[in-house]
């Protein structure tokens, strides 16, 4: 009886520690961050570890890209929609135990417009005149000028409410409000969290969160097949996702990032600046095509210059088919019934390169005449952004919701058009949600209709990981790692 007892006891003991494994994640990126400050650095490395886990804002993105109360559980904005009144949650501490309260808050909407920020997105910042505390759980937001994208703004990680207490050591030991506290940094080699004990809102399920970095695509592959690692959010070699398909341990979550991925076209260089003409190389490309060939078929599809994971967006994609009868057809219409020669100016990614020899192609079939130029980042940035010398390029545009960039004529595909102008000032004026979402509607609609670009797919974002796990994000609206609903399934 004693044996069986003892061996009892030792099975369940056993049975304990696996349950208290089930409770740790490893998880993967690739790109370590620089520091541990999201509010004085450009890298999306570090929001890759910290959003959402360690540090909160006044909103937060969703995984659909909406936007949601965050550490603000309410608010109220003005009929002019110039004043902001956020009501905060009651309860919140910093992960120091200091208490956060609306003079946190003012004190980061200060330090992020001031003259001496180093916030990255000090923009985000720029058209605030005033905040002030009405009490500790109400803070007051006064904008010079109305503005529909404000709680967006309010949303990214470079406005993640910060302490005056934390902020001198926040670069090495960052103070957060969120499920997860820092623990330790191994330079060159892991970050570590701990659960909050003492978190406001709903506790996560994971205990104990190691981040490992692994920049190379060989030795990712190694680590994530010998489940070294549990997951691997943004993992580096698409062309090896089939075999982890394949294999029952693991699961592969193939989600959108806010990379809309387009070839460019200088709305202002010779046959270019006709829309047909525009049209025409536009039914030439065959996406599908670029996606399978450039990125083994990782990517999705879109015919504007909007992500298919927002809400509000169209899918276009009909409008430029690929149709080389019709293209031909067009340029015949335009004057070119033999074609013409442009350039085509290629930055470094791989998507650029691989899937600039197949746009070639598909252009040379239809008697366009590519003279194809790598070009190293600096050369692009200079040539095509700054100098606006190219005729064709492909870049992905990465930054979250940028359909605004169609406004500025001096934007280097040099697209001019007074009246998607005149929209984009009247969607930073309005506040109403169906009313924007119908102008982003017409947004979307114009850019495709004028065929400013050729929009080709929006970047995939790949995640392997142990099939057992659940509550990932498989989309990226925000460069961001959400552990907060992960948990081992039962």
């Amino acid at each position: 009886m004693t044996r069986f007892r003892t061996g009892l006891a030792a099975l369940l003991l056993s049975a304990q520690a696996a349950m208290a494994q089930q409770s740790d994640l490893t998880i993967a990126l690739q790109l370590e961050p620089p520091h541990l400050d999201p509010t004085s650095a450009a890298a999306g490395a570090i929001d890759s570890v910290l959003y959402s886990n360690v540090f909160e804002g006044l909103t937060k993105f969703t995984e659909t890209g909406a936007i949601v109360a965050g550490l603000a559980k309410s608010w109220e904005i003005s009929e002019d929609g110039k004043r902001y009144v956020f009501h905060l949650h009651d309860g919140v501490t910093f992960h120091d135990d200091t208490t956060m309260d609306a003079e946190d808050v003012k004190f980061t909407l200060d330090r992020a417009r001031g003259e001496d920020s180093l916030n990255a997105q000090k923009a985000l910042f720029a058209g605030i005149a005033e905040v002030t505390v009405i009490d500790p759980l109400t803070v007051q937001v006064d904008l010079a000028e109305p503005d529909g994208n404000f709680l967006f703004n309010m949303a990214w990680g470079d406005a993640v409410i910060v302490a005056p207490e934390s902020i001198g050591e926040i670069q090495k030991t960052p103070v957060g409000t969120g499920p997860f506290a820092f623990e330790r940094w191994v330079g060159g080699d892991r970050i570590e969290l701990a659960r909050n004990p003492a978190y406001w809102g709903a506790a996560p399920a994971l205990e104990h969160v190691t981040f490992r970095f692994i920049s190379d695509p060989t030795a990712a592959f190694a680590a994530m097949m010998a489940q070294d690692i549990d997951a691997f959010a943004g993992f580096p070699a698409p062309e090896n996702l089939p075999m982890f398909e394949a294999d029952t341990r693991f699961q592969v979550l193939v989600g959108s990032t806010e990379g809309e991925t387009i070839l460019a076209m200088n709305n202002q260089n010779g046959p270019l600046a006709d829309v047909k003409v525009r049209e025409a190389v536009a039914h030439a490309i065959d996406r599908q095509a670029i996606i399978d060939g450039a990125m083994f078929g990782q990517g999705t599809p879109i015919g504007t210059h909007f992500a298919p994971h927002n809400p509000d967006y169209v899918d276009l994609t009909g409008l430029s088919d690929y149709d080389p009868a019709k293209s031909k057809a067009l340029l015949a219409e335009a004057g070119y019934p033999e074609g013409f020669s442009t350039t085509l100016k290629l930055p470094p990614p791989s998507y650029a390169r691989r899937g600039g020899e197949i746009v070639a192609a598909q252009l040379r079939a239809v008697g366009i005449e590519t003279e194809i130029t790598n070009l190293e980042w600096a050369q692009w940035l200079e040539e095509v952004f700054r100098g606006k010398d190219f005729g064709l390029t492909i870049v992905s545009h990465t930054e979250p919701f940028d359909i605004g960039i169609y406004a500025r004529p001096d934007y280097y595909f040099q697209y001019q058009n007074a009246a998607f102008q005149a929209l984009m000032a009247e969607l930073s004026a309005t506040s109403d949600p169906a009313k924007r979402s119908e102008m982003l509607k017409q947004a979307q609609t114009m850019i495709a209709e004028d065929y400013v670009n050729v929009y080709l797919f929006q970047l995939a974002f790949p995640t392997v990981a142990d099939v057992r796990l659940e509550g990932l994000w498989q989309n990226q609206p925000t460069q961001a790692t959400d552990l907060t609903k992960v948990r081992w399934k039962e």
